[in-house]
């Protein structure tokens, strides 16, 4: 029987309150299916990204994510140890390590160079939408777009030049 993501988290019902760690450090996972399981216990992946952080949707998102596209990257807050985060999701059939390049809060480096959402898309040649949703914590930039935020975080103005110049 193979029922949807959404339809075992129905089954659950309503969450109570989830045990979120105490403390930790915010962080970056990157998250794949196990090759050799053919199934992942998605709800208990979902409650140990929520434990560490990430809501109910954001957890949901980047499993299924992983699922589709056989890799996901999800943010969390409070990572108290990536060797045990990374063990008990391997008990999902979820492989995780941490993520070699951690997010960057595009919000507070668009405020950091006093830019609105709009100014900052069209002086780095970035998507709006994206921009939006990445300040919303519904999507996560990918490999390439982390890359450039990072080159615009260390050297904005440098950025901004190398861009007008290609373009």
């Amino acid at each position: 029987m193979n029922s949807s993501l959404k339809e075992r988290f129905a089954r659950l019902g309503p969450i109570q309150a989830i045990d979120r760690v105490p403390s930790g450090s915010p962080g970056a996972f990157v998250l794949q299916p196990h090759p050799d399981l053919t199934t992942v216990k998605t709800v208990s992946a979902a409650l140990s990204l929520c434990r560490r952080g990430a809501s109910m949707l954001q957890a949901k998102r980047a499993l299924e994510a992983m699922l589709q596209d056989g890799r996901a990257v999800i943010p969390l807050s409070r990572i108290e140890d990536p060797a045990s985060l990374a063990q008990e999701l391997a008990g999902s059939g979820v492989i995780a390590a941490l993520d070699p390049q951690p997010p960057v809060d595009v919000r507070s480096l668009r405020s950091r160079l006093g830019l609105s959402l709009d100014d900052f898309v069209l002086r780095y040649g970035l998507d709006r939408d994206a921009v939006a949703d990445w300040e919303a914590g519904r999507a996560t930039p990918d490999t390439a777009a982390r890359s450039y935020l990072r080159v615009i975080q260390k050297l904005p103005e440098e950025a901004r030049r190398a861009l007008a110049e290609a373009g």
